[in-house]
């Protein structure tokens, strides 16, 4: 059994799947930073100095505070401003991947191409096909 698991785990679609995941967490908590420090205090900025990221309706009478935090402590809220900011995170998450999707496909077209284009005839093949073509013409029918 260990040895069954073994196989498995250090295949190279298993591996690169774990790598894909890494690098995939990274990038989250790259556009997570991307959002939280730079695009939301820019929207903030626009309508006002608002940190959407705070805001939210109370749902239970119990909620008295205005941070986000204690609210969840004193009962239930809808953090709608904690679901913004998640969704412009996701907006810019398939923004960037469609970005890279279209690029790795516009390269792939390109190399396919390539790939597809006949090799150009060399010039004595040419003119080797060229003097068959003569000699046929004269030849008698």
């Amino acid at each position: 059994m260990l040895n069954e698991f073994k196989k498995f785990a250090l295949r190279g679609n298993v591996v690169d799947l774990a790598i894909g995941v890494i690098i995939g967490a990274a990038f989250g908590r790259i556009v997570d930073s991307l959002v939280g420090d730079i695009f939301m205090p820019i929207i903030g900025a626009v309508t006002g100095g608002l940190d959407f990221s705070n805001y939210f309706t109370a749902l239970s009478h119990n909620v008295t505070s205005t941070s986000l935090v204690e609210a969840k402590k004193q009962g239930a809220v809808l953090a709608w401003g904690n679901f913004f900011t998640i969704a412009i995170n996701f907006i810019i998450i398939a923004w960037v991947l469609f970005l890279v999707v279209r690029a790795l496909n516009k390269l792939q077209r390109t190399e396919a191409a390539k790939a597809e284009k006949a090799p150009e005839t060399p010039e004595d093949v040419k003119l080797l096909s060229e003097i068959r073509d003569l000699l046929k013409d004269k030849r008698p029918a």
